[in-house]
C-alpha cells in the first residue's frame, strides 16, 4: 500500500510569493477596495471615477503588500509590532537606597 505524506507540515502558507500575514493584508485590502467601489457606484458616483479609484486602489495595495513582503520578510511585521510595545528605556525615579534596603517579612499568625 502507498500512503501520501504531507511534507508541508509546519511551513507557512505561501501564495505567489506572499507569506503569512501579508496574505491577509492583501486579501483584506482588495476586499475593502471592492466594497468601497460598490458603495460609491450605488451612491451614484460617475462610473469612470469608480473604475479609476478601484483600479488605482487595488494596484496600490498589490504594490505595497509585495514591497512589505520583500522588505520585512515572513515575521518582520510581527517583530516591528513587538518592538513598538516595549519601552525604549526604563525610568527609575526612586532613590538608590530604597532598592538596597532589605525588608524582612513578619510572620503571620
Amino acid at each position: 500500500m502507498n500512503y501520501n505524506i504531507n511534507k508541508g507540515i509546519g511551513r507557512t502558507v505561501e501564495f505567489k510569493g506572499l507569506k503569512a500575514q501579508y496574505l491577509f493584508i492583501f486579501a483584506g485590502g482588495l476586499l475593502g477596495t471592492l466594497i468601497l467601489v460598490m458603495i460609491m457606484y450605488m451612491a451614484g458616483v460617475n462610473s469612470y471615477v469608480c473604475l479609476f479609484l478601484g483600479a488605482g486602489g487595488a494596484s496600490l495595495i498589490v504594490w505595497q503588500t509585495f514591497s512589505l513582503n520583500r522588505k520585512y520578510g515572513e515575521h518582520g511585521l510581527m517583530k516591528i509590532a513587538a518592538n513598538k510595545r516595549h519601552p525604549r528605556y526604563i525610568i527609575c525615579r526612586k532613590p538608590i537606597h530604597r532598592y538596597l534596603k532589605f525588608t524582612t517579612k513578619q510572620n503571620a499568625v
